[in-house]
């Protein structure tokens, strides 16, 4: 099976060849090496002239290049895409670039904004094949909610601060959801229960204030730990212990959000700090000739200050 590398420097070349299909038009059936890949194959060599490109410049090139793959004679693994098999890849390519935007590379961080993109031309392109609506709604949608929700820039409306602003938001967004015939709904329902447990605990908790539900300070916010604390140190095994340690993850996510830190990204840098410092440790165990699994805690505790 050819890769889709070679296919797609092809494509490149040929705008009428077949995307990412071999001799035999099996697709390449690996994402990472069809749809996210046409960026680094599809680069012309310099004597080529850029106007040889098989996708206009500019923002278009993306939609451009997707709309080809799903065509009837693009990449059949492309064009077997839905909605729900999408799923998983815009997923990782979020995190792919959260990832880049910690890396604090430009570079990096432009690929994988662009990875996202493509994730969004995908789904639009699929749902314009359905005659549902297309690239061009999904801008203006996005446009229109914009405008609507921020009328102290594009109405007369004033407004003191941030915190105003969001208000502004929520108010907002209540009366969309009521002109949709939503108004019943929780202010909790349009928070996501897919995401990531720490970001969806600090979305209810931060929806959940905006209505004047929460902690006076941060100070109350962190008794409400140190209780929660005392009542895991005497819960009993199983359920309880379970509901207990969950009580004091949200109650900890309360005290993040009252200190204006982001529990996810503070626990991702902990964890960093974590590798950086242990791999240090495991260098110079292995520069002493000492394996890991042969030492006792004693040992370990002694390369593990050395490592700070």
């Amino acid at each position: 099976m050819s890769s889709c590398g070679d296919s797609a420097t092809a494509y490149a070349s040929d705008p009428t060849s077949s995307g990412c299909a071999d001799d035999r038009n099996r697709g390449c059936g690996t994402y990472s090496n069809c749809l996210m890949r046409w960026r680094s194959s599809t680069r012309m060599p310099e004597s080529r002239a850029v106007s040889e490109k098989p996708y206009p410049p500019g923002l278009p090139a993306l939609f451009e290049v997707v709309r080809r793959l799903r065509a009837p004679d693009g990449c059949p693994w492309d064009r077997e895409q839905t909605h729900a098999t999408l799923r998983p890849y815009l997923l990782e390519e979020t995190y792919e670039l959260l990832e880049a935007i910690d890396s604090d590379d430009d570079g990096r961080l432009r690929e994988e904004l662009g990875d996202v993109l493509l994730q969004v031309a995908m789904h639009a392109a699929i749902a314009a094949e359905d005659e549902r609506f297309d690239a061009a709604m999904v801008s203006e949608t996005a446009a229109a909610k914009m405008v609507s929700r921020h009328p102290h820039v594009f109405g007369d409306v004033e407004v003191a601060d941030a915190e105003e602003v969001l208000r502004n938001w929520e108010h907002n967004k209540s009366l969309e959801a009521a002109a949709k015939g939503f108004g019943d709904e929780s202010v909790l329902d349009r928070v996501p229960a897919t995401l990531p447990a720490l970001a969806w605990a600090m979305n209810l908790q931060k929806r959940a204030a905006r209505v004047g539900f929460d902690y006076g300070d941060a100070e109350a916010a962190a008794a409400s730990v140190a209780e929660e604390v005392r009542e895991l140190a005497v819960a009993a095994e199983g359920d309880e212990l379970f509901r207990e340690m969950g009580d004091l993850l949200f109650a900890l996510v309360s005290v993040a959000r009252k200190r204006k830190v982001n529990p996810e990204d503070a626990l991702r840098a902990a964890g960093q700090r974590f590798k950086r410092r242990f791999q240090t440790l495991e260098a110079a165990a292995q520069e002493q000739g000492l394996p890991l699994r042969e030492l006792d805690p004693a040992a370990l505790e002694a390369l593990w200050a050395d490592s700070s």
